[in-house]
């Protein structure tokens, strides 16, 4: 074998090397939620292995959102993907959507508000193939979890957040869709 061949298979062999001891393997989560519900694809932290839904703020009904242990018993974690509409829409509340609310306001940009046909701000694209969910506002953006979790009674949560698609840790920004 000539010698710059040789000097190319040692390079891809120690690429190939280099790229598998930084490969992150996602834990999927055990979902217990009753259907349906968005979820984060990657478990992260989420001690019971229950993964990171999207909630509302505290218990039942409330106005501001964040990403919140998949409760087993469903309730307010429960929203789906209206693709008429590309509205994130409320189960456990009917006539309520995802409102990205505040996009300047890093920890709690989304609330929970009567869902209105054409609402910009209740628009999203969800890519099921890449599973980011971007707001109609500014596609550049994702909707992301934090990176850090913290307790929430017997579950975990997280700030519900926007973020860069582009250079954002994907396991922050993945998502998805249970239905059945």
């Amino acid at each position: 074998m000539p010698t710059e061949l040789r000097i190319i298979v040692r390079i891809l062999a120690v690429c190939t090397l280099i790229a598998g001891s930084t490969a992150v393997s996602a834990e999927e989560p055990d979902l217990k939620t009753p259907s349906p519900f968005i979820y984060l694809a990657d478990n992260l932290d989420e001690k019971d292995k229950l993964g990171w839904c999207i909630d509302t703020l505290g218990r039942g009904y409330a106005e501001k959102i964040q990403a919140h242990s998949c409760k087993p018993r469903g309730g307010d974690v429960q929203f789906d993907f209206n693709e008429k509409t590309r509205a994130i829409e409320s189960v456990a509340f009917a006539g309520k959507c995802l409102t990205l609310v505040d996009q300047s306001d890093p920890k709690i940009p989304f609330g929970l508000r009567d869902c209105k046909t054409g609402e910009t701000s209740q628009m999203f694209d969800f890519n099921f193939q890449s599973m980011q969910i971007r707001p109609e506002s500014d596609r550049s953006l994702c909707l992301a979890v934090a990176p850090d979790s913290r307790s929430a009674g017997p579950f975990m949560s997280r700030d519900l957040t926007l973020a860069p698609c582009d250079g954002t840790e994907p396991r922050l920004l993945q998502w998805k869709r249970q239905t059945n």
